[in-house]
């Protein structure tokens, strides 16, 4: 497996100075807690063997799990960080541009232009995992979001990163202090990771502040070891720290970084899956999957958009196709149809409870929140109706659009029931 990083020389460079930076200061941390706060000053010194047995046997339990979590998300950040494989069409427009940029060959701008589009076809690779679940973040025209850089479809809380140059399924932020990007694989492992290390920090902090203390009450020379592990300790404590408060409140929200940047004004564009024959309204429009195929009408239904209560068509292949209700080219019964809806400024639909937030990412058992073994549930993608789970605000949403109890359902009766409701509202 490739590693996957930085794109940035610069950026590269950095990752691979930080871990000699970090051993360093671990080795030197415990040089100065081992052997001069608890060996040399509280044993030999002071006669003080009960609190040094203590300050050690914590040492040495959150020394090797911090380790541990940090080669964990090392590894993983590098080696499977939950990119989105890359799509067909980049291999045609990689050969294209290198063809292009042979000496005496000119560069053909409009095929450039016509490849950073999504793709056209209607049997586009990795299409099908979307329309075969229940629910999923679409564009305008029913689709989903796709990205012109890796020329794939991205899936739920998928960005793409500038960094990498690759989409993140729920992308966190890039950490040189791990080396890669956080996303979906690595955030359990990193929310450890800082969580141990802010342990660890404030273990030499306090051993060797109270030793340092003392040092002052007896009025002996100070030692400098002490005041350089306390400076070392605080810094690194109070970064990761923050980090590990930041990263709980995403965790509990159900957020990553990312989402964070626009929380309270984002507004989500979902299809969900709504009864065959259901028709678009003045409050929604629908599309119908699979996408018909040039010169194919819609299988009979509606993939228009409604404007004012007018049909108007969608554009496939460029060619303008408009609503019919003849017979199918493609078996009714393989087709599904969503009906695309807005949430409001804010709303989280992946938001199921704190404990429902917490299990989805930390795992169901107290060994998954303290070891970095088992990756976050939520990275199986196992599902049948969602990418992620969905909480109250979905059912939130299909009540305002007057869609509750029957999204999700297939049935003749639900899609009759449907299509009257569709008449209703577009004579209103």
């Amino acid at each position: 497996m490739p590693v996957i990083e930085s794109t940035r020389a610069a950026t590269r460079w950095i990752t691979r100075i930080v871990p000699a930076i970090l051993v360093g200061a671990v080795s030197y941390a415990t040089f100065v807690v081992v052997g001069r706060v608890c060996s040399a000053y509280l044993i030999n010194k002071r006669r003080e063997v009960g609190p040094a047995v203590v300050i050690l046997v914590l040492y040495f339990i959150l020394l090797p799990l911090m380790a541990a979590t940090y080669l964990r998300t090392i590894s993983t950040v590098l080696l499977d960080p939950g990119v989105v494989p890359l799509g067909p069409r980049l291999e045609a427009r990689r050969k294209f541009e290198s063809e292009s940029s042979r000496p005496g060959r000119g560069t053909d701008f409009d095929s450039r232009a016509y490849q950073a589009g999504p793709d056209p076809d209607p049997d586009s690779p990795g299409l099908e995992q979307f329309y075969t679940k229940d629910v999923f973040v679409c564009e305008n025209d029913g689709r989903p979001k796709w990205c012109s850089e890796c020329c794939n479809w991205k899936a739920d809380r998928v960005h793409h990163s500038s960094e990498i140059n690759r989409c993140v399924f729920r992308m966190d932020h890039y950490c040189p202090w791990v080396g890669g990007m956080i996303g979906e694989n690595s955030f359990k492992f990193f929310v450890q990771f800082t969580t141990y290390t802010a342990s660890y920090c404030a273990l030499v902090l306090g051993a060797t502040a109270s030793s340092l203390r003392k040092q002052v009450r007896e009025g002996t020379p100070l030692d400098a070891h002490f005041i350089a592990a306390i400076a070392l300790a605080a810094f690194f404590g109070l970064f990761t720290f923050l980090m590990t408060f930041t990263s709980m409140r995403y965790i509990f929200l159900n957020m990553t970084n990312v989402d964070a940047l626009s929380s309270q004004s984002k507004v989500y564009q979902l299809a969900v899956r709504v009864p065959r024959g259901t028709v678009s309204t003045d409050k929604f429009s629908v599309v119908t999957y699979p996408l018909p195929k040039p010169g194919e009408q819609l299988n009979g239904r509606s993939n228009g958009i409604i404007e004012n209560g007018n049909s108007s068509s969608i554009t496939c292949n460029g060619a303008g196709i408009e609503s019919s209700t003849g017979s199918a080219t493609r078996d009714d019964l393989a087709t599904r149809t969503f009906a695309i809806l807005k949430t409001e400024p804010g709303e989280n639909p992946w938001d199921i409870g704190i404990w429902g937030n917490w299990q989805t990412v930390m795992g169901t058992n107290i060994f998954n929140w303290l070891l970095p073994i088992q990756r976050s549930p939520c990275a199986t993608h196992e599902s049948h109706e969602s990418f992620y789970p969905m909480g109250h605000a979905l059912n939130d949403i299909l009540a305002r659009y007057g869609l509750s109890g029957v999204a999700g359902k297939d049935s003749d009766k639900a899609g009759v029931e449907m299509r009257e409701l569709g008449r209703v509202n577009g004579n209103s």
